[in-house]
């Protein structure tokens, strides 16, 4: 989503969020993501001054003192980046690719069941359903390098072991990741 991302290019508008949208925003968020109950008033603080940044391609991008926190694309569910999800690693479920998909997920790649299957790769326990957005892990590795949202329940990659498991939404070395407001 990110890959020819310019901020300076891309910006449309740029406003401070009233009290009562960031109130909003933040139920939005539990709703999306449970996991955030735990640490979602030092990520949003309830007088946090969020800053709606409007770019091209409907993408919106959220941000407190200049950090990008969140970024919605359409009606899309509002995803954390990876900058916030490297400082809170247990806000999203996660899936691992083994090391052979590393190369390839870091150049913007989506992530294929065999490389959820194979062996060094982990899917969790419990199923995860289509259209969740998830922490994509590296076998080897403590951070995670991707966020994507899955295009097949975790059962369904088991079973069918082909095609797209996880479409990538922003990846380590991107555009957004390397993205900094002033």
């Amino acid at each position: 989503m990110f890959k020819k991302f310019n901020l300076q290019e891309s910006i449309s508008g740029q406003n401070s969020v009233k009290a009562s949208v960031v109130r909003g925003i933040r139920s939005k968020l539990l709703e999306q993501n449970p996991e955030l109950e735990s640490c979602i008033d030092e990520i949003l603080p309830k007088k946090a001054n969020l800053v709606q940044t409007k770019c091209k391609d409907r993408i919106v991008l959220f941000s407190v003192n200049n950090e990008i926190l969140f970024f919605q694309h359409f009606d899309d569910p509002i995803t954390p980046t990876l900058h916030l999800l490297h400082r809170f690693p247990d806000i999203l479920p996660t899936v691992q690719v083994d090391r052979g998909a590393i190369k390839f997920v870091l150049s913007g790649a989506n992530i294929m069941c065999p490389g959820l299957t194979s062996p060094g790769a982990k899917l969790p326990e419990q199923s995860i359903p289509e259209g969740t957005i998830v922490a994509v892990m590296a076998e080897g590795k403590e951070n995670a390098l991707a966020i994507g949202i899955t295009k097949l329940s975790t059962d369904e990659i088991k079973s069918a072991n082909k095609g797209i498991g996880v479409d990538l939404l922003q990846y380590l070395g991107d555009p957004l990741w390397k993205t900094k407001l002033d």
